[in-house]
């Protein structure tokens, strides 16, 4: 071997190579060569190709893992919902997408101005008329809905502003038509503009466990106020909130955070 040879510990080019495909025998050939790569037996003649069953048993894994996770996030931590109604404007419009947070009141404490979704108590809303679909579509759209692809069309869930939680008086009108809360007028600069406050005069106390919630657009939503005859006395149960409304997120020109308004009630006393 003359000294410019590497030092390799490959055959020579003269001597024969173990299992080489180009030997003729047993070994040799192309079933020799499916023998060295695979298993250590040929593969079968006509043996269907098992690619495409792993690409679609990969697809399957990830499209049910994602499915899960999505029922995850949407039952413990975030849920989307549709407003169907104006009875939050100007903060919220018809058609718009908010998503609420899970972890109130569970992980987190309800407070006054925050934004709530909530099930009807009972009775303050109409029989609910679902949109028209073909049964193929009311499955799909069910599928969706539960799994948290679809926002939750709010057929019997609310969505209002907290005025009052468990202990505090409040009360309306003062002298300039404005709600109090145990004591401490509220200026809110959140309801609609052109609203006032509340048309009718109330005077109540909010129970414990309940709350005391009215919507932004003040002559438009039947809120507190106005369920005082019906399951709960127009007080929503604590245990019946799902969420705190925290962001609109379509249409996406008007995404926003949604932020409690904590100067309105921070000179207001606990009770």
């Amino acid at each position: 071997m003359a000294d410019s040879d590497p030092v390799t510990d490959r055959p020579s080019a003269h001597e024969p190579r173990p299992d080489d495909p180009g030997e003729a025998g047993p070994g040799g050939g192309a079933e020799g060569f499916d023998a060295v790569v695979g298993s250590g037996q040929a593969a079968p003649a006509g043996a269907p190709p098992r690619r495409g069953l792993g690409v679609l048993r990969e697809t399957a894994i990830i499209v049910i893992s994602a499915l899960v996770l999505s029922w995850l996030i949407k039952t413990f931590l975030v849920q989307a919902f549709y407003i169907p109604s104006g009875s939050m404007e100007d903060t919220l419009e018809i058609g718009d997408r908010v998503m609420v947070s899970r972890m109130v009141p569970d992980a987190f404490d309800v407070h006054r101005g925050d934004i709530v979704v909530f099930k009807d108590p009972g009775g303050w809303l109409p029989p609910y008329e679902p949109p028209q679909r073909t049964p193929v579509g009311q499955a799909v759209t069910n599928v969706l809905t539960f799994v948290g692809l679809l926002p939750q069309e709010t057929g019997d869930h609310l969505i209002k502003r907290v005025i009052g939680t468990p202990g505090d008086h409040v009360t309306c009108c003062d002298d300039r038509g404005h709600v109090s809360v145990n004591g401490e007028v509220i200026d809110e600069t959140y309801i609609k503009p052109g609203s006032v406050p509340s048309q009718d005069p109330f005077d109540t106390t909010v129970p414990e466990g309940m709350l005391f919630v009215m919507g932004d657009n003040r002559q438009n939503s039947q809120d507190s106020r106005y369920n005082t005859g019906k399951p709960g006395g127009g007080f929503v149960p604590m245990n019946n909130v799902v969420g705190s409304a925290f962001a609109t997120v379509w249409p996406l020109g008007d995404a926003t955070f949604l932020r409690n308004p904590g100067d309105v009630f921070a000179k207001v006393p606990e009770p």
